[in-house]
């Protein structure tokens, strides 16, 4: 198990270009096992989970070629179903959440689907009902087997229906869309998600002949065809690392472009950085966050406690709720943190409590983070990566610390950010890599 030893203290400065968005790739990657033509992906990010699913599309058939550092090119002519009942794939699948969605692919074009339970950051229950009740409406048939926890599903004749999902999932709804586009007849989803994740994947299977109309909205409309073919895809820019890459500037006093941020996506993410009192500046398509050794936390116009909160899509995301509450701990002011969907995700507080920040866990679901607008350092100690996102917030904790961190299981931060270590040691950070 590998882990990062990080000396504090340093202010970076520079340019970083994010990474393919890794939410986004995990879908786009299950979409190419929808067609026997070939589909071109670039951007696509070198992390584990999306290796992982690459590697699991290979096994089963998927012929997979390399173009470039981030290009590969896929043709699903001859995918192996026989190879769904080994325990290699059941394996497999089992270590990675995202192949949860080559479901909807499966059912869609073969009209048979297996998996064991998936796996993932263990930030609580992630229940996969929505996935389930949307292929049911759809027509497929399940059967779970308890003793060995796997799933078989028979998506023979899929037809269209109406169907108001019970909550708005990105992956569940991904998963619905990629098994009705070729469903028979018409397929109508209320309460879809509307990430940009989702409207590059609905435009993508469009592109392949797919017949998908709102995108963008909560009400898609999916007219299902017979056969879709291949296409040429380039995914967006890392939502998740521009945010991480705006907290860890604030924290460490840096003066740091994010280069092709794609802004118009963005929602507000950039503007609820804003009010947590960190000065950014949009040029064109890249911000602009200079070095600044102090910022306020806004308060409601009532004078009330600022509270930041996860919503669906255009709320803000919960991926950066866990960037938000560790950047507060430097900044003036305080902030209520609620974290709606993952009753575990804020557990790694005790770690910051340790480093000296000022933190009050309400609840599993809120955090109270008091900021003394660096008045109290935060000091170097030694910690674990309990998940991908609290990893990155760690590692940002320890680059703004006194003295020196060690961070161990980083191979959870190895899952969504790709040479983390290298790429921001190129600004100025030290972080070594240590076995």
């Amino acid at each position: 198990m590998a882990s990062f030893r990080v000396k504090g203290g340093n202010h970076l400065k520079g340019e970083i270009i994010p990474q393919g968005a890794k939410n986004e790739a995990l879908q786009i990657l299950c979409a190419v096992l929808l067609t026997p033509e070939e589909v071109t992906i670039h951007k696509i990010p070198n992390i584990r989970d999306v290796n992982k699913l690459i590697e699991l599309l290979g096994d089963m058939g998927v012929k997979v070629t390399k173009l470039g550092p981030e290009s590969y090119s896929f043709k699903a002519d001859q995918v192996n179903l026989d190879y769904l009942e080994t325990e290699d794939f059941l394996k497999k699948a089992s270590a990675l959440r995202g192949s949860v969605m080559i479901l909807g692919p499966l059912l869609a074009r073969f009209g048979t689907g297996k998996l064991s339970k998936p796996g993932g950051d263990k930030i609580g229950r992630r229940r996969m009902d929505t996935h389930f009740f949307g292929f049911q409406k759809l027509g497929a048939k399940f059967h779970y087997d308890s003793k060995n926890e796997i799933f078989h599903i028979d998506g023979n004749n899929l037809k269209g229906c109406y169907m108001l999902l019970d909550e708005a999932s990105v992956t569940g709804t991904a998963n619905i869309v990629m098994a009705a586009v070729m469903a028979e007849g018409k397929t109508t989803i209320y309460n879809a998600a509307c990430e940009p994740y989702l409207q590059q994947l609905c435009d993508m299977l469009n592109r392949m002949g797919a017949k998908i109309t709102g995108v963008g909205s909560n009400l898609l409309h999916i007219d299902g065809v017979k056969k879709l073919g291949g296409t040429e895809h380039k995914m967006l820019p890392d939502m998740i690392e521009i945010g991480s890459f705006i907290g860890l500037a604030a924290m460490t006093q840096s003066e740091i472009t994010i280069k092709d941020a794609q802004v118009h996506r963005l929602g507000i993410i950039p503007e609820t950085f804003r009010r947590m009192g960190i000065k950014l500046e949009i040029k064109g398509d890249d911000i602009y966050i200079p070095a600044q050794k102090h910022y306020e936390i806004e308060t409601f116009i009532d004078g009330s406690i600022l509270t930041v909160a996860d919503a669906i899509w255009p709320g803000f995301t919960p991926d950066l709720l866990s960037i938000v509450l560790v950047t507060a701990t430097q900044a003036k002011g305080t902030v209520l943190v609620h974290q709606k969907m993952f009753e575990s995700r804020l557990f790694f507080v005790d770690k910051l409590i340790d480093m000296g920040a000022q933190i009050i866990l309400c609840d599993p679901h809120r955090a109270t983070v008091i900021g003394l607008d660096r008045k109290y350092p935060l000091k170097g100690i030694r910690m674990t990566s309990p998940d991908i996102r609290a990893g990155v917030s760690l590692l940002i904790a320890a680059l703004s610390a006194n003295g020196t961190s060690i961070i161990d299981n980083i191979e959870q931060i190895d899952r969504g950010y790709q040479y983390i270590d290298e790429r921001l040691n190129a600004l100025g950070a030290e972080i070594e890599r240590i076995a």
